[in-house]
């Protein structure tokens, strides 16, 4: 099968992308053909044009975070009861094209009657938020919680998961995006505002449960401090260094030692770094608790009870015009490339 391809060749400008059209070989062992119908926007391809994603590939290479499409070829050893399936898969590179080779053991069924697109804004938003919620911060029902960025693709999604286990959100946001927040169901607060820790602090005297902080930088103290007793801080970016010039894995480390630092203070409260890809090395149990946890999201996405925040579809061959979207901090939830 013949794909078409949006390659990143180095550190350009989103018009820098380069469009390209080749024949993938037939699936291996262990491979599924997709056929790609929707692929989104995230912040790991704005840092990976710019040079600054921790452990990206060397240039060039086809950015997609994750993708959704339907099989069109099972590879020997693949189930071949695939075919025909909608399927999603979190991919971290390849997912910007119209055709994929991609890991059978990575593919999680997308429900019936749900669209590839919004189905497309959950998959790797949608595990990260259901794993941050719900493995590592374990927040109960009746808690509250602090969301930065709550009008983004894992913030909002973040956002509707918790209330839907019954927790009350605060989520920061640009005063532009506090309608949609509140739609949602969280408190909104302006980043913007000088006196936004403040703001925190009194909505929530006693601290939070847990603090989703995807910023970094100075402001991951603030964080901390905002945490309660017994609750968590559940790091998972550097936005705060986005534009910083310099090595990209400086800043992970330093946040990584700091998380670790107040980790081992006592003091009855726990920091960490979420990564999707811990426990990789155990690929088959890595793959079953995505699975696990993706499959629970698409039920809730199917059921109403999680909506898809889908800010724009845009055409696979105008990614330079999406990449700019997604980057103008202008909208709320996720650009998603339809092939």
């Amino acid at each position: 099968m013949n794909t078409t391809e949006i390659v990143l060749p180095g550190l350009v400008e989103p018009d820098g992308l380069q469009l390209r059209d080749r024949e993938l070989p037939a699936p291996q062992p262990g491979q599924a053909l997709v056929r790609v119908e929707a692929s989104g926007v995230s912040f790991a391809e704005q840092q990976m044009r710019r040079g600054k994603y921790y452990d990206q590939p060397r240039f060039p290479f086809v950015p997609g975070y994750d993708l959704v499409g339907r099989v069109e070829q099972a590879g020997p050893g693949a189930d071949p009861a695939l075919v025909g399936r909608r399927v999603a898969a979190v991919t971290k590179i390849g997912g910007w094209a119209t055709a994929a080779l991609v890991d059978a053991g990575d593919l999680v069924p997308v429900p019936d009657g749900v669209d590839p697109a919004e189905a497309e804004t959950v998959v790797v938003n949608g595990v990260t938020a259901w794993q941050m919620l719900h493995r590592i911060a374990r927040v109960r029902p009746g808690g509250t919680i602090l969301v930065l960025g709550a009008n983004g693709g894992v913030g909002s999604t973040l956002v509707q998961l918790a209330r839907h286990a019954g927790i009350r959100v605060v989520g920061t946001a640009s005063p532009r995006h506090h309608d949609a927040v509140r739609s949602l169901g969280a408190e909104p607060v302006s980043y913007k505002d000088p006196h936004v820790y403040r703001q925190l602090r009194d909505l929530s005297p006693h601290g939070y449960d847990a603090v989703f902080d995807h910023v970094g930088g100075p402001g991951i103290a603030e964080s901390w401090r905002l945490v309660r007793r017994g609750g968590a801080l559940v790091s998972y970016g550097t936005a705060a260094t986005r534009d910083d010039r310099g090595s990209s894995r400086l800043p992970v480390l330093l946040l990584f030692g700091r998380l670790l630092w107040w980790n081992l203070t006592p003091n009855g409260r726990r920091a960490g770094f979420y990564n999707l890809w811990a426990g990789r090395r155990n690929k088959p149990a890595h793959q079953a608790k995505l699975r696990e946890d993706l499959t629970k999201v698409f039920a809730l996405l199917a059921a109403g009870s999680l909506k898809a925040q889908v800010a724009a579809r845009i055409p696979l061959t105008d990614a330079a015009e999406a990449v700019r979207l997604a980057e103008s901090g202008t909208v709320a939830g996720k650009v998603v490339l339809i092939p």
